[in-house]
């Protein structure tokens, strides 16, 4: 059976991913088809059910709740990892509070606007950008304040920009949960069998990559364009941790947490099906 499989360039993606691309590991007899995207294009996808396999928002995750599941394997949740509100000028949380600024953000179902969303539910004039141009975005002036993801938070601070608020540390404080930023999911309508295996696969991936750090670089680099290599291995050791081989009790406990809050809020729809897949 082959399967189509999404998932972003980003380093921690490629570098998760790595061996299930290139067979290094059992595959249990499936085979997969690539699709590559910026994370916004992989929610669309999954609203879409255009993809068996695919990293997705936990955000976006509520809209395709009836669709996927959660794996439990290769998420992306952490502690000092979430989403940086920056900007070019000093702009005090105030002000943001107040819904002065002119925000960029990486996507409307990204966890990050979620956290911002939950943060500062005032600011709404906000455009959404794909988030490799946000930086751009903030030196030139088109827009006051910006919300960065991935490894933009390793190269702000060098062109001069600031950061107004850590909404990782801010979640963190607010609930002393993880941060949920993104998971992998499998399409419900797959056979229980096929899951399951999905879910091994993307567990032995995980574990292949952390065993064998340097199997990955190609691929990685390969997808980096010009991010140098300690960035890419900073963008890797952020987001790939216990959490990614395996969510266990406290990364469900914070992902569920999330929905908690988002339904609290009334900015997701309600959730009617399980958010993770059975053991």
């Amino acid at each position: 059976m082959t399967l189509t499989l999404g998932f972003s360039p980003c380093p921690n993606d490629c570098f998760m991913f790595d061996a299930i691309v290139h067979k290094r590991i059992d595959l249990e007899g499936l085979d997969f088809t690539v699709r590559m995207a910026d994370i916004e294009a992989l929610n669309a996808a999954a609203f879409g059910g255009h993809v068996d396999v695919t990293k997705l928002s936990f955000h976006a995750y509520a809209y395709c709740i009836g669709d996927y599941v959660l794996l439990d394997a290769g998420s992306a949740l952490g502690r000092n990892c979430g989403p940086l509100l920056i900007s070019k000028r000093e702009i005090s949380r105030d002000e943001v509070a107040r819904g002065e600024v002119r925000i960029a953000i990486p996507g409307k179902y990204t966890t990050a606007h979620f956290l911002l969303s939950l943060a500062f539910p005032s600011a709404t004039d906000k455009t959404e950008l794909v988030f490799s141009a946000i930086e751009g975005a903030l030196l030139d002036g088109t827009f006051d304040a910006g919300l960065i993801i991935h490894e933009n938070r390793f190269t702000y601070a060098a062109k001069g920009l600031k950061k107004i608020i850590d909404l990782g540390e801010y979640w963190e404080t607010e609930t002393g949960a993880a941060i949920p930023l993104g998971g992998i999911v499998v399409n419900r309508s797959l056979p229980e069998d096929v899951q399951q295996k999905v879910n091994r696969i993307m567990r032995r991936s995980v574990e292949y990559a952390c065993a064998n750090r340097s199997a990955s670089l190609p691929f990685v680099r390969a997808n980096a364009q010009e991010m140098s290599e300690d960035v890419m291995y900073q963008h890797i050791d952020l987001y790939v941790n216990d959490y990614s081989v395996d969510l266990g009790r406290e990364g469900r406990r914070a992902v569920e947490v999330l929905f908690e809050r988002a339904n609290s809020l009334g900015v997701i729809p309600p959730v009617a099906a399980g958010l993770f897949l059975d053991a």
